[in-house]
Formats: structure tokens, sequence, C-alpha cells
């Protein structure tokens, strides 16, 4: 696979482990497990473990890629990269020291900006404080519904140059989200087959929310079987404006 990414917040995409299991509701549609099960009947011998059927499936099974450390050495251009695009970095089954040498590589090449994103916020919190983070990594959690608010109260207790949020699939209103110590948003509705429909409210109000709190928000799509206005630049601004800390809201 190519490490350039059609992902309209990032640029390049780095799998230093592949393979996750379902924890909520957001996880329904994985789009990485879909594509896991086509690139394992491929061949792609990065996909050829199996996950347990119940939370997994095919050729998504937790695995760690110990010959993808090098990759980003070889990157001449800087580029922000979003790390685990196809896993979780903070998976159960990722051991501490593996993912201290994920840290040590990103600390090493600090021409590139890396982006990681979890769903298992309870245990980014609770190994933040065996790390050592990087001033160009960016860490992230993923905030599907009101229910997983609380993965925002974890993600503040650590020590991130950067800390944003994903609120992407958004299957509902994010009703007392609290962005303080936050710095960006991305917010969009689901696509594909079997889509659950956003609405233009819920975008409304965590975009109205960062207006206020003085964060920076990305919209990325209203979703569907196909993706709606994937990428829409809002106000004319994208990602890269995030270091002067800009805002992106619509014109209008």
């Amino acid at each position: 696979m190519s490490d350039r990414s059609a992902i309209e917040w990032t640029e390049a995409t780095w799998n230093p482990t592949t393979g996750c299991d379902r924890v909520s509701e957001g996880c329904d549609n994985c789009y990485a497990l879909t594509l896991s099960k086509r690139l394992k009947a491929m061949g792609s011998p990065k996909y050829q473990n199996d996950g347990d059927p119940r939370t997994s499936g095919p050729g998504f099974g937790l695995t760690l890629h110990t010959d993808a450390l090098r990759v980003p050495y070889g990157w001449k251009s800087p580029r922000t990269v979003f790390v685990n695009s196809m896993s979780d970095l903070f998976h159960a089954r990722v051991p501490l020291d593996y993912v201290r040498q994920v840290f040590e590589v990103i600390a090493d090449t600090p021409q590139h900006t890396y982006q990681v994103l979890t769903k298992r916020a309870r245990r980014l919190r609770q190994i933040a404080d065996r790390l050592e983070w990087p001033a160009n990594l960016w860490m992230g959690v993923s905030v599907e519904s009101v229910k997983e608010l609380p993965r925002v109260d974890d993600l503040r207790q650590v020590p991130a140059a950067v800390r944003f949020l994903s609120c992407e699939p958004l299957l509902g209103p994010l009703d007392g989200l609290d962005l303080a110590g936050m710095h960006w948003v991305i917010a969009g509705g689901e696509s594909g087959p079997r889509f659950r429909p956003v609405e233009e409210e819920w975008i409304t109000q965590i975009r109205d929310t960062c207006q206020d709190a003085g964060v920076a928000f990305f919209f990325k799509q209203w979703g569907g079987r196909t993706p709606k206005a994937s990428g829409r630049l809002l106000g004319g601004r994208t990602w890269s404006d995030m270091p002067d800390r800009q805002m992106v809201l619509p014109a209008g």
C-alpha cells in the first residue's frame, strides 16, 4: 500500500501495527476492517492474521510490524503523518515498549508531524507518564457520541504538544462538550452502504463550541453512501492553520 493518504486532514499514513477490535459504536462500520479483509484476499502479507470474529475479522488481528518502524526515515520531504490508520497504537495488546519505539521514531524524525488517534483513551492516560512526548506528535481521541465524552477528560491529562478530537462518524449531539486543553476538532458524518445519518445541528453545535473556545475546527464530510462535501474547506482554511491556532469556520 502507498503511504500517501486520501484522508483530508493528513498527507500520509504509517502503520507500525495493524488490526484492532471493536470498542464502541463508532467501530460498527469500520473502514479499516473492511479494507483489511480485502487486503487479506489479495495476499497482502501484513493482513494475514485473523482477529476474533466476535470483535474483529479476517486480516484484522492485532499485529506488530517491527520492519515498518524504519519507514519514516526514508521520507525525504516533510509530511503530516497519520499513525496507525489501520490500527490503534494504544490497544491493550500493543506492549508499552513497542509504543515507546514508535515514539522514538517520531522524535528521531522532527521534520515530520505525526497524528496519533485512539479510542482507548483510558490506556492512553494510564501510560502517558511513562512515555517521552516529542514536540512533533499530535495526540487525539475519537468522540463519536456523548457517551464517549470521558475520552476528552483522559486526553486532557496527556502532555502532548497538540491535543485533538475526531468527532467522526458523529452519531449524535455532543451536549456538554468541554474543549478546555484542546487545540483542534475534526467533525464529519459516516459514509458507506450502512452509514448512519448525521444531523446538521450536531455539526454546527461543535463548530460553535469551537468558536467560543478558540479551538480550530475542520469539517470533513456530510457522509452518506458516498462522501458528500468531503474535505470541504470551511472559510478557506485547513488543518495547516493549526500551528497558528486559527479557527476553521464556515463563510457567512
